[in-house]
């Protein structure tokens, strides 16, 4: 089962406020403890939206939109990639993620399921996403 830790932004990663040396190794002896545990896929952090994107879609038009974005409770700071045996175990990982804005402030994080390509049907397409790794349960 693989899940993703997303971190919400906050008015301070949305400016580009790096974090101070005891977060940034906090995260670190955190991300180096998933890694001995055999469960971590990825993570990083996300450049402030002004340096994104949006393509808006209604039905066949597509619409760019450029950063930044205002409403800084809708957007992602971050994210760790994990592999956890059950959701169970994924609980117990994400409650010692460390506050992502520092200690003593407010933060958020958000934890979601990914789809594995077995939570699909069998067809052809399943397939396509298959051979191109997408999807694929790794050891």
């Amino acid at each position: 089962m693989r899940f993703m830790i997303i971190v919400k932004a906050t008015r301070d990663s949305e400016a580009g406020v790096m974090p101070d040396e005891q977060l940034f190794a906090d995260m670190a002896a955190y991300h180096e403890a998933l890694a001995k545990a055999g469960m971590l896929l990825d993570g990083s952090g996300l450049q402030p939206s002004a340096k994104g994107w949006r393509i808006r879609y209604a039905g066949d038009k597509r619409t760019f939109v450029d950063g930044p974005f205002t409403e800084t409770k809708e957007l992602v700071a971050g994210y760790t990639l994990i592999r956890a045996k059950s959701r169970e175990e994924a609980i117990e990982w994400t409650r010692r993620f460390p506050n992502p804005a520092g200690a003593g402030k407010a933060a958020e994080i958000e934890v979601r399921q990914l789809y594995e390509l077995e939570d699909f049907g069998a067809s052809d397409t399943l397939e396509r996403f298959r051979e191109i790794g997408i999807g694929a349960a790794k050891p």
